[in-house]
């Protein structure tokens, strides 16, 4: 658990001015909630999350070919 969150919080310092610090759709949702961000970039967020996640997924089945 530290090591995931020392993660974050590298990534968080490392790339909080371009994101924002949202890294999951979680965030993004209430960055926008509380008007830290415009809804209308809310997008981008969602798009790179979801879209890694079926990168990941497809990684995953690519190298696990025996894993049902």
């Amino acid at each position: 658990g530290l090591a995931i969150g020392f993660t974050v919080t590298v990534m968080a310092y490392s790339l909080g001015a371009f994101s924002g610090g949202a890294f999951n759709p979680a965030v993004a949702i209430g960055v926008s909630f509380m008007k830290m961000a415009a809804w209308g970039d809310i997008w981008i967020y969602l798009a790179g999350c979801f879209g890694g996640a079926v990168l990941a997924a497809i990684v995953f089945k690519i190298n696990n070919t025996d894993d049902k």
